[in-house]
């Protein structure tokens, strides 16, 4: 009885290491602002940038990294992407500049 139990409990813990690692965020992209500003995850999670304007398309540019901007979101669309390393992204809106975040991601 006892090896069943401890396989459990070895076995939940596994579980809960692999959600946490597995973890989906959200960002809002609305009234020319990122809502959170500041997002911190752990790494492994994955964030999703969503268009909640009625009207402007936005982009999410990670320009220090020197990645490809996103691309032009409309209302109602998204995009997403996932944090391995840990470390500090920041970010803007490709045709909005003064719009900005940072992902922070620590362990």
């Amino acid at each position: 009885m006892r090896p069943i139990a401890l396989f459990l409990a070895v076995l939940s813990f596994a579980v809960a290491a692999l959600a946490a690692a597995d973890e989906s965020h959200r960002v809002s992209m609305d009234k020319n602002l990122f809502t959170p500003k500041l997002l911190r995850v752990k790494p492994g999670a994955t964030v999703e940038w969503v268009n909640d304007e009625k009207r402007t398309s936005h982009s999410v540019f990670f320009e220090s990294e020197k990645l490809a901007e996103s691309q032009r979101l409309f209302p109602g669309e998204s995009w997403k992407r996932t944090f391995d390393k840990p470390g500090s992204y920041p970010y803007r809106c490709g045709p909005h500049p003064e719009m900005v975040g940072i992902i922070e991601v620590a362990p």
